[in-house]
This record gives C-alpha cells, sequence and structure tokens, in this order.
C-alpha cells in the first residue's frame, strides 16, 4: 500500500517531498539561545523519568495478562465456575477502559506525581489483598481495585512525554515511555504461566505486590513533576507536595524560580471530559483505526493459547514461552518507530518549508502533523493487515510452530509501530489536555477490543482460525481509507475546530 502524495498548500504553490530532492538534515531549524527551552530538564532527567513512567505504564497490562494463566486455579480454589472467574476479567477490563477518563483530566489539573502515587498507593494495597483473599465476592472486588489503580498510568505516561518532549523529537519519547505497555502483555503471561505452575497464583499477586511497591518508591523519592500548568517547562519550582525527595536533597537549578508557584484553578474532576475529544472529527478517525488494530492483537493473543494447545499439544508453561516473540517485538518496534517518527517529521517540515524550532518546540497551528505523524502509518497497517491473515491460515493449516510465531513476530513490530504513531498524533492534536486525550484512546481502544474478545470463540468454532484472522486481517485494512480522510482533511478539521473553540472562549469572557 503506497503512502498518500504529500500536498501542502503554501501560498498558492504546493510542494512535494516525491517531487523535490530532500535533504533532511539540512531542514531549517532554529535553536535561539536567548528564549525559553520547551524544557529544561536535562538529558539524564530526562531518560531517568522516561524509564519510571515505563515501569509505572507496565503494571495494567501486566496485571490483565499474568492472571490468565491461573484461571483455572482460582475456579478450582474458590471453589467457583469458570463463568464467575471470566466476570472478574469483564470487571478489571471495564475499568481499565473507564479509569482513564478520571485520571486523564485530574492529571491535567493537579499535576502528574500525585496522580501516580495516589494510584500507586490503591495498586499495592489491591495486591496485597489478592495475595490473603479466600473468597469470590473478595477476588472481584479487589480486581476492580487493582483495575482502578493500574489503569490509567498508560495515559500518565503519554501525558509526561508531552511535558517533556517537544513535536520534532517526540516520537522516540513515546517510543520510550510505551516500552513498558507493550511488553507487559506478553511478559504476564510468562510470568503468570511459570508462577502458577511451579508455585501457586497467590505468588502472582505476590509478585505484583513487591515490584508495585519498589515503583511507588521510587516514584516518591525520584519523580519530579512535570505538569506545564504547574511546572512550565521545568523551571518554576512545584509547591512541596509536589516536590520529589531528591529534590529537597538537591540544590535549586540555575534557572529555576523558586518564588513562583503556578496556581491553576480548582475544578470536579470531570470523566466525561475525553468524551467530547472522542467526537471531534480530526480525532475520531485517528481513534478507531487505532482501537481496530489493538482489538487484532487481542483477539490474537486471546486465541493463542487454546489454539497452540488443541493444535500442538503445548501444555501451559510451554504455551506461556510462545508469547515471548510478539513481547520481543514490541520492545524493538518502540525503539525504532520512535526514531521513523520523529525522521518523518523532519522530512515534512523539510517539504512545506516549515521552519523546527529546537527551543520552544513548534507552533502546530502552521503544521500539516496529520500528514508528518501518518507518512509511514501506511507500512504498518499493509504488513501487519498481510501477517494477522497469514497467522490464521497457518495455524489452519497445522504449519510448522515456527511459522505462526514468526508472523506474531511481525505482527508486533508492526502492530506496535501502529499504536505509537496513533498515541502521539492524538496528543499532538490536543496539547491542552494530554492527558484527557490518551484518555480517549483507552476508552474506544478497550470497547472495541472487548467487543471481538466476545465473539471472538464464537467465529473461530464457526469459520476456524484461517476465516477468523482473514475478517479481522480485512477490519485493520479497512482503517487505511480512513487514515487516508485524515491525512487529507485533518488539518482542515483541526483549524476549525480551534476556530469555534476560539470564539467561544472569546464569548464567554
Amino acid at each position: 500500500m503506497a503512502p498518500p502524495h504529500l500536498g501542502v498548500d503554501i501560498g498558492t504553490s504546493q510542494i512535494s517531498p516525491y517531487e523535490i530532492r530532500l535533504d533532511v538534515e539540512d531542514a531549517q531549524e532554529t535553536s535561539n539561545s536567548q528564549e525559553a527551552p520547551y524544557s529544561v530538564f536535562t538529558k539524564f532527567e530526562k531518560r531517568w523519568i522516561l524509564f519510571l513512567v515505563a515501569l509505572a505504564g507496565f503494571f495494567s497490562p501486566v496485571s490483565a495478562n499474568i492472571y490468565f494463566p491461573a484461571i483455572n486455579y482460582l475456579a478450582r480454589d474458590l471453589s467457583v465456575s469458570l463463568e464467575l472467574i471470566n466476570l472478574t476479567i469483564t470487571a478489571y477490563l471495564i475499568c481499565q477502559g473507564m479509569v482513564p477518563s478520571l485520571v486523564g483530566d485530574t492529571a491535567d489539573m493537579l499535576g502528574r506525581r500525585p496522580v501516580y502515587i495516589a494510584a500507586f498507593v490503591v495498586y499495592l494495597a489491591a495486591n496485597v489483598g489478592l495475595a490473603l483473599q479466600d473468597s469470590y465476592a473478595a477476588l472481584l472486588v479487589l480486581r476492580i481495585l487493582q483495575s482502578s489503580g493500574s489503569s490509567g498510568t498508560i495515559a500518565l505516561a503519554i501525558n509526561v512525554v508531552a511535558d517533556l518532549a517537544p513535536q520534532h523529537e517526540r516520537g522516540k519519547y513515546v517510543g520510550a515511555a510505551l516500552s513498558g505497555p507493550n511488553m507487559a502483555p506478553s511478559l504476564g503471561l510468562v510470568l503468570g504461566s511459570v508462577l502458577a505452575e511451579k508455585a501457586s497464583w497467590r505468588w502472582i499477586f505476590e509478585f505484583l505486590r513487591t515490584l508495585s511497591g519498589l515503583c511507588l518508591a521510587l516514584i516518591i523519592i525520584c519523580l519530579p513533576e512535570t505538569a506545564r500548568k504547574l511546572v512550565g517547562n521545568g523551571s518554576v519550582r512545584p509547591k512541596c507536595l509536589d516536590r520529589s525527595v531528591v529534590s529537597y536533597m538537591s540544590k535549586p537549578k540555575a534557572n529555576q524560580n523558586l518564588s513562583e508557584h503556578l496556581d491553576p484553578p480548582f475544578r470536579c474532576p470531570n470523566p466525561l471530559s475525553c468524551l467530547r475529544i472522542v467526537f471531534h472529527k480530526d480525532t475520531a478517525l485517528v481513534l478507531v483505526a487505532n482501537a481496530v488494530f489493538y482489538m487484532n492483537y487481542s483477539c490474537m493473543q486471546a486465541s493463542l493459547s487454546p489454539l497452540l494447545m488443541d493444535i500442538y499439544g503445548l501444555n501451559a508453561l510451554e504455551v506461556g514461552l510462545t508469547y515471548l516473540p510478539y513481547g520481543i517485538a514490541c520492545g524493538i518496534a518502540s525503539v525504532l518507530v520512535g526514531k521513523v517518527m520523529d525522521h518523518d517529521y523532519k522530512v515534512t517540515a523539510a517539504a512545506v518549508g516549515f521552519t523546527i524550532d529546537k527551543t520552544k518546540g513548534d507552533d502546530l497551528a502552521r503544521f500539516p502533523i496529520e500528514k508528518a505523524r501518518l507518512r509511514s502509518i501506511w507500512y504498518f497497517v499493509s504488513i501487519s493487515t498481510a501477517c494477522t491473515i497469514g497467522y490464521g491460515w497457518t495455524l489452519q493449516a497445522k504449519a510448522h510452530l515456527a511459522a505462526p510465531l514468526i508472523l506474531q513476530f511481525i505482527c508486533g513490530l508492526t502492530v506496535t509501530g501502529t499504536f505509537n504513531i496513533c498515541n502521539t498524533l492524538i496528543v499532538d492534536l490536543h496539547p491542552d489536555r494530554p492527558a484527557t486525550a490518551s484518555a480517549s484512546v483507552s476508552i474506544v481502544r478497550c470497547s472495541v477490543a472487548a467487543i471481538g474478545v466476545s465473539i471472538l470463540q464464537f467465529i473461530l468454532e464457526r469459520l476456524g482460525p484461517g476465516r477468523t484472522f482473514t475478517i479481522f486481517g480485512a477490519l485493520g485494512a479497512g482503517t487505511a481509507p480512513m487514515l487516508w480522510v485524515e491525512w487529507e482533511k485533518g488539518k482542515r478539521w483541526r483549524t476549525e475546530r480551534l476556530a469555534k473553540k476560539t470564539t467561544v472562549q472569546h464569548e464567554k469572557s
């Protein structure tokens, strides 16, 4: 699938990167040292912050997937049916989709650090209870509490990236921040299989309790506040409760303002605010496309265990190890796709004669960010579609086990690329509310994935894996026209939305 023609009107002329020879390294870039930088955090501080948010984001998907290998053991020990145990999975997924809407709006208002701490206190308490409980009612309630504590961490990670990284280098930051969440599902299934098979299902929650306790301690000690509404570019000193332990022990930065605090007006968090983002024309198409690929990913992961056990006769531990190729691919893609996005940004800037402001960040009102972010997504969509269909037919034909695992690895690379591109674009489209925008991603993708997973077994039993994953592949290919419309009309829709927003604000004032 060839990428659409990049044509952006500049005055009365149209410039195309396919009609002129580009030299990305010679693209015009400014670096005015007298202007305030986009972020005053050092490169080391940014890397450390990204490590912390990637670790924090690891817990939501790992908690969902590490649980699956223990389902039969939980049903046996609690003397309940598998249907009731599956209700705990449904409850977890519902919270996973809904909680980020509340967390996102709260983080945009109160800051990232206090929300992280509150979330991990809840999550840690839930894991302590899950390791000790002996009743189904306690299991259900505590799984809801566990999901409530961890589900907002991915949206928060995207939020922190928007605080730290200007648009021209945001791709690699998103890749680093999402490396934890992207690798977590596969690693969770492997860990869950080992712990449930060799120890006990209680050790699953003991492991999560220990690791989350360590993460909470690191956040309290080391994670600075990054919310731009509270600390600007990091040069404004936050209030006492928003400061890390390390900040009390170290000297203030030379460019840090110690006398001023930014105090945005307090209001009650509105979990419905992200729903308004869902229905914006320039956002909706990206959200739906991202959700379709998340559904395909979820269905592939959910089907792998029963299909491999049935077709190849693998045991639970062996099946757990087969999830590793996808996890490794996600880790690789998180790094590579970030570099691709940053390269595409520079290519697009050079093509339209846009000057990149390395110091303050770019004014995206004048820049076709939709074309920059979607420039390479067509390759990911095409390859992912082909490999999803191939995955189903290799299982249908009972091909060598290596065949579906190789295709799963390639899907891991391409689907992760699609996720990271769409997530970055959503934040770029809503720079004033990045956490709320990220929460809208969670709501849409979790809702669509839940529908897909709920009908997966029904389709597999009637059509077999070949036709089933041909359908999912076709749905993935169907996102290409939606993304093309976003490519062509996204900037105009975004301009109209911002103009309307400005008019409403003037009327209120």
